[in-house]
């Protein structure tokens, strides 16, 4: 295959895996304005440089849209597919990746100077499972009256949950005064896995048809 066809058909591979991720507009059908077109098929297969009007024939005939998936190549490369199927599976696909994904929250723990050590236990625990959910943490001590006097008792009690947050958590604020609070922000050490999304059976095609005819 010559070089600018290869480079043409790998521009159409790329545009299309880009479409499968963000569903944008493309130009199809009666839109597409140029003369001449190149060809990929439904199955991933490359049928050549042909007129617009005879690609737009044969899209008919096989009940598909032509989709102009790289209009910079010259000529542009166009595919043959069902677009309406195509954009109602991937806004499914997505729905349901987003069922998978935690959104991450700030999620405040406040604690006093003078906390008892149940309590303690409580706000630590407290603390360790939301970021285990995958949320960001503030943690916040809250001083009254003559405690403003004390901030080191802020300090030493924030310390020493973070030490036994060690594992679970990274600082992504350190200790600064807001007012009547002390306040830190943590980050979950491990970071929850994405959610990944699967290939496309016939963009893999389209991938190992272009290795074949490169």
């Amino acid at each position: 295959m010559h070089a600018t066809a290869a480079y043409a058909i790998f521009l159409a591979c790329e545009a299309f895996q880009e479409v499968r991720s963000i569903v944008k507009e493309y130009r199809l059908n009666e839109r597409i304005s140029t003369r001449e077109v190149r060809i990929i098929d439904d199955k991933g297969e490359q049928l050549g440089v042909m007129p617009t009007v005879q690609a737009l024939q044969m899209a008919r005939e096989r009940g598909v849209d032509l989709v102009e998936v790289a209009p910079t190549a010259v000529p542009p490369v166009c595919r043959l597919m069902d677009y309406g199927k195509f954009r109602y599976e991937q806004a499914k696909k997505e729905k349901e990746a987003r069922k998978g994904q935690h959104i991450s929250e700030l999620r405040e723990v406040r604690f006093r100077p003078g906390i008892d050590e149940h309590d303690l236990d409580y706000k630590v625990r407290r603390a360790r499972n939301l970021l285990i959910e995958g949320n960001k943490v503030k943690l916040a001590v809250v001083f009254r009256g003559r405690q403003m006097a004390h901030p080191d008792l802020g300090v030493a009690l924030l310390k020493r949950v973070v030490e036994s947050l060690k594992g679970a958590a990274k600082i992504e604020r350190p200790p600064t005064f807001e007012g009547r609070f002390l306040g830190m922000v943590l980050i979950p050490a491990v970071s929850k896995p994405a959610v990944k999304q699967a290939k496309e059976p016939d963009t893999e095609q389209a991938q190992e048809a272009t290795a074949k005819e490169a």
